[in-house]
């Protein structure tokens, strides 16, 4: 019996254990959450293997400076091979002893190219490599940027949903309390039975409302979790202090210049032009002939009728393709449609920036706006609870009056909190317009 004891125990302390485990809190500031979200993200590692394929083309294209060099030999099994050498014999007539019998041969050919002059086809492949290698680069700040203003918005969406929490649990310990006294008015023949059935029935939607908050909050934090790489069991704790910080905001046309200064995501359409300008210089260059110096090596043994050794050759070769002078036509006009097709993305990228930059700072306005109005209706639901409340007291209120007044301040109370915290995702969303979101971390 003692054993069974000790082992039921044993158990209880490795389930409360496991229990511990499995709801570990953990408080976590904005920062640290961007940085953990930037360190695991799944996107920024896509984007780190297009960075590093643009980089090993560039590399290729560089390549195409060196020398090509190739090397080929043969060992040939010959089968009765007739061979008569024609020669002339000052010395004497005829051709001596006969032909010689062969059954076997090798050679060896060792040729090398450096390219001189290629009408510009390396060159601007270079040059229109290292623009696509940086409009990479440039891409993968850009989704840096989405990465941190999703981090916001998730982190924010996160105290919202815990504030939701504990408002409505708030709210509801309240009721419990006012149904308390009305049950206690109610047996004493004080107040009729249907005002009690309404202030259960608003009990039970409070005790509704906070099954709902918390949902939404067990969703928020494990999305979360995802996003920064953390066990999906982890209870995040969000720093509250968030809502409490004062922005400084410049002005409008300030956001917007710097909106066309620092947004990575022009820049990169800009790069993407300057390749696809470089690639129709690359594609005119088909019309001109290659130059290159050439040199080689042969050696070839044939058993008793020939030797080869120390064959080098050097020089200069010119080779021109007569069909470009049809054919490339049409890939010059395919090359400078791309570069129109990118300068007419790059001009409707502009205005799209200055809209973006507009909404935000209007939303930014009205954000602003929102916390004014939701604190003056904080206390106009609090003076009219009051008010609602003694009166109730007197007798001129209903039951009814007190519960609307008391669903009137927790939703007063929910949108003031909400509109705070929407404001940080307002004023970030503005930096991220403004191509100034990557100096919150700094």
């Amino acid at each position: 019996m003692k054993h069974n004891s000790k082992v039921i125990l044993m158990a209880l302390s490795v389930l409360i254990t496991l229990t511990g485990m499995a709801q570990e809190n953990r408080p976590i500031k904005l920062n640290e959450a961007i940085e953990l979200s930037i360190k695991n993200s799944k996107q920024l590692k896509v984007n780190s293997a297009r960075i590093d394929q643009a980089t090993a083309a560039l590399k290729e294209a560089t390549d195409r400076k060196l020398p090509d060099v190739s090397a080929s030999a043969s060992y040939l099994r010959l089968s009765s091979a007739n061979i008569n050498i024609k020669r002339n014999d000052t010395a004497g007539g005829g051709n001596g002893g006969g032909s010689p019998s062969v059954s076997q041969a090798m050679y060896g050919i060792l040729n090398a190219s450096l390219p001189i002059y290629t009408g510009g086809r390396i060159k601007y492949g270079i040059e229109s490599s290292r623009f696509l290698a940086q409009a990479a680069r440039l891409d993968a700040d850009n989704e840096k940027e989405d990465v941190i203003e999703n981090t916001v918005e998730a982190y924010v969406n996160l105290y919202k949903a815990k504030s939701a929490v504990n408002l409505v649990r708030e709210n509801l310990a309240q009721n419990d309390q006012r149904l308390k006294d009305l049950r206690n008015l109610e047996k004493n023949g004080l107040l009729a039975r249907n005002d009690l059935l309404k202030a259960e029935l608003q009990r039970s939607n409070t005790e509704l409302a906070l099954l709902e908050a918390e949902n939404n909050w067990q969703l928020a934090n494990v999305n979360m979790n995802l996003m920064l790489g953390l066990p999906e069991q982890t209870q995040l704790a969000p720093d509250s202090a968030i809502v409490q910080q004062s922005y400084q905001v410049k002005t409008l046309d300030e956001y917007v210049q710097s909106a066309l200064s620092n947004r990575k995501d022009l820049a990169s359409l800009e790069s993407r032009k300057q390749a696809a300008t470089s690639g129709v210089k690359a594609t005119r260059g088909e019309y001109y002939p290659s130059l290159a110096l050439t040199g080689g090596y042969v050696a070839a043994h044939i058993p008793k009728v020939l030797t080869i050794t120390n064959a080098m050759n050097i020089g200069v070769g010119v080779s021109y393709n007569l069909g470009s002078l049809w054919k490339t036509k049409a890939k010059v006009e395919g090359a400078e449609a791309r570069v129109r097709e990118v300068a007419a993305n790059e001009e409707l990228l502009n205005d799209n920036i200055r809209l973006q930059v507009n909404r935000s700072y209007l939303n930014w306005l009205n954000s602003q706006k929102k916390i004014e109005v939701y604190a003056k209706a904080i206390e106009q639901a609090t003076e009219n609870q009051r008010i609602v409340n003694n009166k109730y007291a007197n007798s001129l209120a209903t039951t009814t009056d007190v519960l609307e007044a008391d669903v009137a301040q927790l939703q007063a109370q929910m949108n003031y909190s909400f509109a705070k915290a929407d404001a940080v995702v307002a004023y970030h969303q503005l930096l991220q317009a403004a191509g100034q979101i990557n100096t919150i971390n700094q």
